[in-house]
């Protein structure tokens, strides 16, 4: 019972622990259909065929000879609507929110970057990606356990121009927490923006590069805070994503169904929700709630007959006894109240005893069965990967510890329990001399 109890508690305490939220990017089916409303909408206007309509430009290029139309995007069309973020933000239970940019490459002014020196730079920007943030503990990296602070710390929604580097490209540029880096865009050398560096971060695995080259390998990307990018760059703000972390686990479900109310376009959005790691966990301990259900009969039943059949042994030897109390007029309940008597103090030393190494035992069960539904979730997610096509990285959930507690409940309904199973196996044992009367008992002695 107490290794039952401790699957619910930690189920219910880690959930509250690895929190939940919601991961907002446009649909790429949509922004397809977008695209192309927009050519019919430029092809419209212009009798030409040239023009530029919500954030698409259409030109005509020359290319071996041959004019052709070519199809070109700003920022005002492929980052996310700040508007619909805010939107979004204001729901009721949502506790806070991160927007991220999509990784930049800029040119690196006054430090250098990590390079492979057998690598073919020739189309590569030579520069490095820089990462913006509203807050940097919520990008999908960090939240995945992936990126983790060495030294300083992350970038939050009150910063300006600061960023947070490799520990990598610390040490092979000898900077530290406190020192300034300056860029450039990659078109232009000036002007030049300045960011103090606030932490050095530390990866478990390399990241996953957003595009082929050395601007963007793990070792030369920068988190910076929201809209450093856009600065360097001398352009508009690029988001790529939005989280939006929700307070309370328990109003997951309340708190979708009030986002999808909000009032913006949700054809062009995909709205990615991490619960399906919470229920995949739920799940996990709800099968294990039933294994410790199914051990818990298992164990009352054979705990019955195996006490069925050490009374009916301890009976048979006092058949003597009790054909002898029989024969001189001694009722039968009264004989069976004084077996049942002694076998109720057994059975109160057994208790005793059972109660003093219960903890231990409890506990040692609760890790094992625990220990053996962690192992399969990690199969199972195994199975999983990468049957969802999507950059998110969910967090990593872990079991840290296992708690049992003996209640009085508990103990009150384990003396319960064996009370009634003493006297129901008692009973049923004694029934095979009790309905022999002393006659017949006397017999079988002589």
């Amino acid at each position: 019972m107490a290794s039952r109890s401790a699957n619910i508690a930690t189920k219910d305490s880690t959930r509250q622990a690895i929190g939940a939220g919601f991961l907002l990017e446009y649909n790429p089916e949509s922004r397809s259909q977008r695209l192309e409303e927009a050519s019919q909408k430029i092809l419209e206007r212009n009798p030409d065929g040239q023009g530029s309509y919500g954030g698409v430009h259409l030109k005509n290029v020359t290319v071996m000879g041959s004019e052709n139309l070519m199809v070109t995007t700003d920022h005002s069309f492929e980052s996310l609507k700040a508007d619909d973020i805010e939107k979004i933000a204001a729901v009721e239970g949502i506790a806070d929110y991160n927007i991220t940019t999509v990784p930049t490459a800029v040119k690196q002014a006054n430090f250098e970057r990590i390079e492979d020196a057998d690598a073919d730079q020739t189309n590569d920007f030579q520069g490095v990606a820089l990462i913006g943030n509203r807050d940097m503990s919520m990008d999908a990296n960090v939240l995945s356990g992936n990126v983790t602070i060495l030294e300083g710390r992350m970038t939050t929604k009150d910063d300006t121009n600061v960023c947070v580097i490799s520990e990598e490209l610390a040490e092979k540029n000898q900077l530290k927490v406190g020192d300034h880096l300056q860029f450039h865009s990659v078109k232009a050398e000036e002007p030049v923006q300045e960011a103090t560096i606030v932490g050095i971060y530390q990866v478990k695995e390399q990241m996953k590069p957003y595009m082929s080259g050395d601007t963007y390998r793990s070792e030369n990307v920068i988190f910076t805070d929201l809209h450093f990018p856009e600065k360097v760059e001398q352009d508009d703000p690029l988001y790529e994503k939005a989280y939006f972390k929700v307070a309370n686990v328990d109003d997951y479900d309340a708190v979708k169904e009030a986002i999808k109310k909000t009032d913006i376009n949700w054809q062009w959005y995909d709205l990615i929700d991490n619960n399906g790691n919470l229920d995949t966990m739920a799940s996990n301990f709800n099968d294990l709630e039933k294994i410790s259900n199914t051990l818990l009969l298992v164990v009352t039943g054979a705990s019955f007959v195996i006490l069925f059949l050490i009374f009916i042994f301890w009976i048979r030897n006092r058949t003597n006894e009790i054909g002898i109390l029989l024969s001189i007029g001694i009722a039968k309940g009264k004989i069976f109240l004084q077996i049942l008597t002694e076998a109720v103090l057994i059975g109160v030393l057994a208790l005793s005893l059972s109660f003093l190494i219960a903890p231990a035992v409890s506990n040692a069960a609760a890790d094992y069965l625990v220990g053996q539904q962690a192992q399969q979730a990690e199969l199972q997610d195994e199975m999983d990967t990468g049957k969802v096509a999507t950059d998110y990285q969910a967090p990593e959930l872990t079991v840290t510890d296992v708690e049992t507690e003996i209640t009085s409940t508990m103990l009150l309904a384990d003396s319960l329990s064996v009370g009634v199973l003493i006297v129901l196996s008692t009973g049923a044992a004694s029934v095979l001399i009790f309905r022999k009367n002393p006659k017949d008992i006397l017999s079988e002695m002589s």
